[in-house]
């Protein structure tokens, strides 16, 4: 009874033994998995971010190039010669051409919305993703603050005074250096109404304003960009 009781004994810690192995690998494998899940989110943030970055630097040249035709409209209000019509035609529309920012956030989408924001184990991306879509959110405010500026200030006294017509053509052509628009007679009485309109000066003065803080988000913005896909490849690289 004894050597029974023995091998018996024997047996149940084998199976325990077994059955111990059998999880410790399952779990090996889920872990493995879940981290190949990790992995492939990582990397499809990084993208989006990457695209972001490229889209958040051309935006911010692009911001800069209006604030300097802002600031040359608020030189012809303040008495500085318009020699040439073209040129007030061209500063003038080149800022109130409309573009907002459009955010590449598929993948953080997905994972909110899947319930995965939790795969991510590294929490400093965790902390720099959030902060970033509350950056972006501020940054959208300020869009949607400079539109209302310019509709009310730019675009209404603009469209009430002039023939739009010659203008836009003599812009594109000037834009695309003669391969587009027209070379067409601008009427000084036209440039003189709008630069006798206070309210329309007034609306660039604050497209300096409004892109000046703007492109502070746009900087701040690409500067924790970076920093996010640099913890992302970090993360990767430490992938076992």
């Amino acid at each position: 009874m004894s050597k029974y009781a023995l091998y018996a004994v024997g047996e149940v810690v084998l199976v325990v033994v077994g059955i111990l192995i059998a999880l410790q690998i399952n779990n090996a494998n889920e872990q493995r998995l879940q981290r190949e899940r990790e992995v492939g989110f990582l990397e499809n943030l990084r993208d989006d971010s990457e695209i972001n970055l490229a889209e958040l630097n051309k935006f911010l040249v692009t911001r800069k190039a209006r604030i300097a035709s802002a600031e040359q409209m608020v030189r012809y209000f303040e008495g500085e010669p318009v020699e040439k019509l073209e040129d007030f035609v061209y500063h003038n529309i080149h800022v109130q051409l409309w573009q907002k920012f459009y955010q590449n956030n598929n993948t953080y989408q997905e994972l909110v919305n899947s319930g995965n924001l939790g795969i991510l184990s590294n929490a400093a991306i965790k902390r720099e993703l959030l902060d970033l879509e509350l950056l972006y959110k501020k940054m959208k405010s300020d869009e949607d603050h400079m539109r209302f500026d310019f509709e009310g200030y730019v675009f209404t006294p603009f469209f009430d005074t002039i023939d739009l017509d010659p203008m836009t053509k003599s812009f594109v052509y000037t834009a695309t250096g003669g391969q587009s628009g027209a070379q067409v007679p601008i009427s000084r009485e036209d440039v003189d109404k709008l630069l006798k309109d206070m309210r329309f000066k007034n609306g660039f003065v604050l497209a300096i304003y409004m892109n000046n803080v703007i492109n502070a988000k746009f900087e701040e913005l690409i500067t924790r960009t970076e920093h996010l896909v640099e913890l992302i490849n970090n993360e990767i690289v430490g992938t076992p």
